[in-house]
């Protein structure tokens, strides 16, 4: 008869576990604070809430339910009261470092959450270790407000790896401005003169408004915002507005834009709206010692001579007209290739064959050339530097 005793046969059929062993266990109860493991040992395993995660609102009936298994690594065999104490996050920690180490040495782009943000910058976790992204990483932008970061998937690259020291840095900026260089690349390539594209109005100034071309920035100056006269770029566009443009012009990495579609150019028709002798109505867009200039349309300004404005003498066109007042008139002269219209008040009335000469006072003959043409651009100011 064998002298072995029935207890050494039962040791013999339990397996070994040591300090530090990754072992598999299977969930036999689930308790408020922790979760009780068969880990095929002789005395079951304690896996505490706290060594389950850094999370202290997670709640492990929510996470975890009898028959389920886990890999867990073992801190204790013998926590002091013959049970072996346990660790989830550790073993998920080791095994994130090791992800992330790789993700270092090759410069890989990982994706993770923001769970937390600081006045230096934001933290993600990533395979369940911490990463820190100080402000200046964040974006290639400054960026005032961290908080709008909390909650969302970004994605990054490893600069800095020390999990001794509990030291993970990440970079989100290089990312960004990879991201913003292949969309760029690829704008550029695509896009040429003449052609409309949609865009998304990002910054809107007293010049301007800069549109998002979803690759690069372009400047739809004031002065191209309309065929007519703007006076603040606020009343035809605001931020968040997707508009159609159209490309005038391409200089390296500068894209000029414009709303001014030859289609819609007024002066298509103006020939036929505005022939010798047509009486129309206009509104008094502004003024000159020499004259008032009336807007008939938006894109088309007519001079009104002051010599035009009255059967009497008139000093200033100031004496009589006003700002936006409507006032009813003659055409007596278009040049279309000049895209230049003369205007007449006190011969409205005048039966066409009767008209005598425009220009009633040699003095005023030169006035009309020496006046700007209404459509020459405004000087372009320097756009400031982007924040």
């Amino acid at each position: 008869m064998s002298d072995v005793s029935f207890e050494q046969l039962l040791d013999e059929s339990i397996k070994t576990i040591h300090n530090g062993d990754v072992v598999e266990g299977t969930v036999i109860d689930v308790k408020d604070d922790m979760l009780i493991l068969n880990i095929g040992y002789k005395s079951d395993g304690i896996l505490p809430k706290q060594e389950y995660s850094n999370d202290p609102a997670v709640k492990l009936s929510e996470v975890a339910k009898i028959g389920d298994t886990l890999e867990v690594k073992v801190l204790k065999v013998n926590d002091g009261e013959g049970q072996v104490l346990l660790s989830y996050k550790r073993l998920a920690a080791e095994r994130g470092n090791k992800i992330l180490e790789a993700a270092f040495e090759n410069q890989e782009i990982l994706t993770a959450p923001v769970t937390q943000v600081q006045n230096g910058g934001i933290s993600v976790t990533c395979e369940g270790t911490r990463v820190f992204i100080p402000a200046s990483l964040v974006s290639d932008n400054f960026e005032r407000d961290l908080k709008k970061f909390m909650g969302q998937e970004i994605k990054f690259v490893i600069i800095e790896f020390n999990p001794r020291k509990r030291r993970i840095i990440g970079d989100r900026k290089q990312v960004v401005v990879a991201e913003k260089e292949a969309l760029q690349e690829a704008l550029f390539a695509r896009i040429a003169e003449g052609d409309v594209v949609e865009g998304v109005v990002k910054n809107v100034t007293s010049f301007g408004a800069f549109v998002d071309l979803g690759g690069a920035d372009g400047l739809l100056h004031i002065s191209e915002m309309s065929w007519g006269r703007v006076d603040d770029p606020r009343q035809v566009v605001k931020v968040g507005d997707t508009i159609k443009v159209l490309i005038k012009e391409i200089n390296g990495k500068k894209i000029a834009l414009s709303l001014k579609f030859e289609d819609q150019n007024p002066w298509n028709t103006a020939a036929e709206k505005y022939a010798i002798g047509t009486v129309v109505e206009g509104r008094v867009a502004r003024m000159t010692d020499f004259g008032a200039f009336v807007e008939l349309e938006p894109g088309i300004d007519a001079l009104l001579h002051v010599s035009q404005i009255s059967r009497e003498r008139v000093e200033k066109p100031s004496d009589v007209l006003e700002i936006n007042q409507i006032v009813t008139v003659k055409v007596v002269d278009f040049n279309e290739e000049g895209r230049k219209i003369s205007l007449s008040m006190k011969k409205v009335d005048v039966p066409a064959a009767d008209d005598d000469l425009y220009y009633e006072d040699e003095e005023y003959a030169d006035d009309y050339e020496d006046e700007p043409a209404e459509d020459a651009e405004a000087p372009a100011e320097e756009a400031p530097a982007e924040e």
